[in-house]
């Protein structure tokens, strides 16, 4: 309860100070001083009546006024006056939200795990005279009421719900106080659970299991992309399969792109000279069919006999002895 006691001393001595003015003066004009006692007991009276009669309580405060010990109503806010010796202030209800922090330790989860809750309370008395008649200390019973809560809903759920759902932990809360502390005039604005701890050997536990999780991700990543270039392997083979030539000049590209940077000797085999040399020389051929055909359609434009261009004497070139003459290749190597 808070009272001005500044404002009630004031009031007190103001009072004294007038008895014994009007004391002295009745005692002056009596000639006796025993008026001026009467007096003075009578303003000693009167202000502490005055003063226990002035009450005060804050903006935010309400203030239960009981008569002979029945209830009287409620007053406040600011100043008020109550009658001395007839009426009481019983108590003063904090009309504010108020915070509240309360949790279930070793409480046993639904999969029989056990674990550490620390939630908060948000809360506040919407009916004065319930919390005060209802209920011998309103705040207390409220904290109890959540804790109990609290426990019986981790009994129903199990740690996946209580680390994953806990929005709707705390609406279900809420709910459970709410129920509980209505009748007491009290309306619980929300409930949030701030930290859960799980025993030290569960927790890491679930950390290997979160990582064979990732890890078991990255490896279905890696398939696919091993897939998909499968996949387009698959089509460079096809296209190499008609091409047998291109595929010569990959691989011997592949060779030289491996080499340049470490200055490396490669070895190409003969079968691959061979296979480029077939190519050339089937595009040599075509080129020779295609010239045949076009010189006698010349000659049938121009009018006159063609002849077929004399071909090039070809004598065997000499062969030189070695001076130093070479062990036979690898068979299947050119050197």
């Amino acid at each position: 309860m808070q009272v001005d006691a500044g404002l009630k001393f004031f009031v007190f001595v103001i009072i004294c100070v007038l008895a014994g003015i009007l004391g002295a003066g009745a005692g002056a004009a009596t000639g006796s001083s025993f008026a001026a006692v009467i007096v003075w007991c009578f303003g000693f009276l009167a202000a502490w009546l005055a003063s226990s009669a002035i009450r005060m309580v804050a903006q935010w405060q309400r203030a239960i006024v009981l008569s002979f010990g029945k209830f009287a109503g409620i007053r406040g806010p600011g100043l008020f006056l109550i009658t001395p010796l007839v009426q009481t202030v019983s108590s003063v209800i904090d009309l504010r939200t108020i915070t509240s922090t309360f949790k279930a330790e070793q409480t046993i989860t639904a999969d029989t795990v056990p674990v550490d809750v620390d939630a908060v309370l948000f809360w506040r008395v919407t009916d004065p005279e319930k919390a005060a008649l209802e209920v011998a200390a309103y705040d207390q019973a409220v904290g109890w009421a959540a804790q109990t809560a609290l426990r019986d809903v981790i009994g129903r759920s199990t740690l996946a719900d209580i680390l994953s759902g806990r929005e709707r932990i705390d609406a279900v809360l809420r709910e459970i106080i709410d129920q509980r502390t209505a009748p007491w005039g009290v309306r619980v604005e929300s409930v949030e659970i701030r930290d859960v701890k799980i025993p030290a050997a569960l927790q890491d536990a679930m950390s290997r299991q979160a990582q064979a999780e990732r890890e078991r991700q990255a490896r279905i990543i890696l398939g696919e992309s091993e897939t998909q270039i499968a996949a387009k392997f698959m089509e460079a083979a096809a296209m190499y399969e008609t091409s047998p030539t291109a595929l010569h000049l990959r691989a011997m590209n592949m060779l030289y792109e491996g080499m340049k940077d470490k200055g490396s000797l490669i070895i190409v085999p003969s079968s691959a000279l061979e296979t480029m040399n077939l190519g050339v020389m089937n595009f040599a051929s075509l080129k020779g069919q295609s010239d045949a055909q076009s010189l006698p359609n010349q000659g049938a434009n121009t009018g006159q006999p063609t002849t077929p261009p004399p071909a090039a004497a070809s004598a065997p070139a000499p062969s030189l002895p070695s001076a130093n003459p070479l062990p036979p290749a690898f068979p299947g190597f050119g050197v």
